[in-house]
C-alpha cells in the first residue's frame, strides 16, 4: 500500500476509535467528551449558520442553540449517519426556526424607504475552518462561500430553498440527506434546488471575488490596497476615484443611502468623510474572503470596516462600509 494512503488510513482509524469512545462517554453525560466531538466542527457550523442568517451574532446564537440541542438529544443519535451530518441537520433546523421570527438581512441597494430593515453583516475570515490538511482548492471554495455578494444573494431565497442550496452546493450533502434534514422528499429537494439556482443566478455576480483576486495576483492586490489606504488617509478624492470603476457603488449599512457612479461618490466624499481633511487610519482586515479594511479615527476610535469588491480589470466595483452604530451620528 502507498505509504501516504496507509498514513491516512491510520489517522482515520485513530480518529474513528477516539470519536466512538467520546460518543459513548458523551451519551453517558461526559461534557468534556461531547466538546471533543463537536469542537472540530464548530468553525464550519458557524460559517453555515452565517450563510443561512446573514449575521455573525445571529450565527453565534444559532450555533450555541444547536449545540445545546445536540447535547440534550445525543441519545437519539443512532449513528446511522455521520456525526457531521447530524450536527448540520440540527443547526439547519435551528436556523430555519430563527428565520421564521426574523426579517431577511439585506444591503442598502435592496432597502425600501420607510421599511424597517435588518442589515447583512460581515463575517471574519478567522471564523472559517482552519484545517491544515485542507487543499488550497477547498480553502478557496470555503472563502468563496462567504463572499458578501453570494451571502446577500442567499438572503433573497425562501429559507428552505436557502437551506437546500447551501447544504447541496456548499457542503456537498446528498439529496437524500437533505431530504431527511428537512423532512421532505428527494424530489422536493431537486425542485427547490432548481428554483434556488435560478434566483441566485439573478442576484450573484457571474465571477466570484476569489476568481477575480486570483487572476489579479498578489502584487496587484497589494498595490491596490496601498493606493486605497493612501487615498483615504490623505482624504484625496481624486486618488480614490482613480481606483473606482465607472459604475462603482458605495454603501454604508446601517445607513440606508447608497451611491452609484464616480460623480455621486465624489460628491459624497467631498461633503462627508473627506470634508474635514485627513482624519482616518486604515489597516487591512480579513472579512468575507475579500479585500477589506478597518477604519479608526485619528484618536484611535474604531469607526467602520470596508469590504471591497473588485472587477476583472482590478478596479473597485463596490465598497460596503459597515459602520459602528455608535459612530453614525458623530460628526
Amino acid at each position: 500500500m502507498d505509504p501516504r494512503r496507509a498514513a491516512g488510513l491510520n489517522r482515520w482509524m485513530i480518529t474513528h476509535i477516539a470519536d466512538s469512545t467520546d460518543l459513548t462517554a458523551a451519551r453517558a453525560g461526559d461534557e468534556a467528551a461531547f466538546e471533543r466531538l463537536v469542537s472540530p466542527h464548530r468553525p464550519a457550523l458557524l460559517a453555515h449558520c452565517y450563510r443561512m442568517l446573514g449575521s455573525l451574532q445571529d450565527a453565534e446564537d444559532a450555533l450555541q442553540d444547536a449545540l445545546l440541542r445536540a447535547w440534550r438529544g445525543l441519545t437519539s443519535f443512532q449513528a446511522r449517519s455521520s456525526l457531521r451530518s447530524w450536527l448540520y441537520s440540527v443547526a439547519t433546523n435551528v436556523c430555519l426556526r430563527a428565520l421564521e421570527r426574523r426579517r431577511r438581512r439585506i444591503l442598502p441597494p435592496d432597502a425600501r424607504p420607510a421599511v424597517e430593515t435588518a442589515w447583512l453583516e460581515p463575517f471574519p475570515d478567522a471564523g472559517l475552518p482552519a484545517d491544515e490538511r485542507a487543499s488550497p482548492e477547498a480553502r478557496y471554495e470555503e472563502r468563496e462561500s462567504v463572499e458578501l455578494a453570494f451571502v446577500a444573494a442567499l438572503q433573497h431565497l425562501p429559507p428552505r430553498q436557502r437551506a437546500v442550496l447551501v447544504l447541496r452546493d456548499v457542503l456537498g450533502f446528498a439529496p437524500a440527506e437533505i431530504a431527511a434534514t428537512l423532512e421532505t422528499s428527494p424530489a422536493a429537494v431537486y425542485s427547490a434546488l432548481q428554483r434556488a439556482h435560478a434566483a441566485v443566478d439573478e442576484k450573484a455576480p457571474v465571477r466570484s471575488q476569489q476568481a477575480t483576486m486570483r487572476s489579479l495576483g498578489d502584487r496587484r492586490l497589494r498595490e491596490l490596497a496601498e493606493r486605497y489606504v493612501a487615498a483615504w488617509e490623505a482624504a484625496d478624492v481624486g486618488r480614490l476615484l482613480a481606483l473606482l470603476a465607472e459604475d462603482a457603488t458605495f454603501a454604508m449599512p446601517p445607513l440606508p443611502q447608497w451611491f452609484r457612479g464616480r460623480a455621486a461618490i465624489a460628491e459624497f466624499l467631498r461633503t462627508g468623510p473627506f470634508s474635514r481633511g485627513p482624519r482616518w487610519r486604515l489597516t487591512p482586515a480579513e472579512l468575507n474572503g475579500q479585500l477589506a479594511f478597518a477604519y479608526t479615527r485619528l484618536d484611535g476610535c474604531p469607526h467602520a470596516v470596508d469590504v471591497v469588491e473588485l472587477d476583472e480589470a482590478g478596479r473597485i466595483a463596490g465598497i460596503t462600509a459597515f459602520l459602528r452604530p455608535e459612530e453614525i451620528d458623530m460628526p
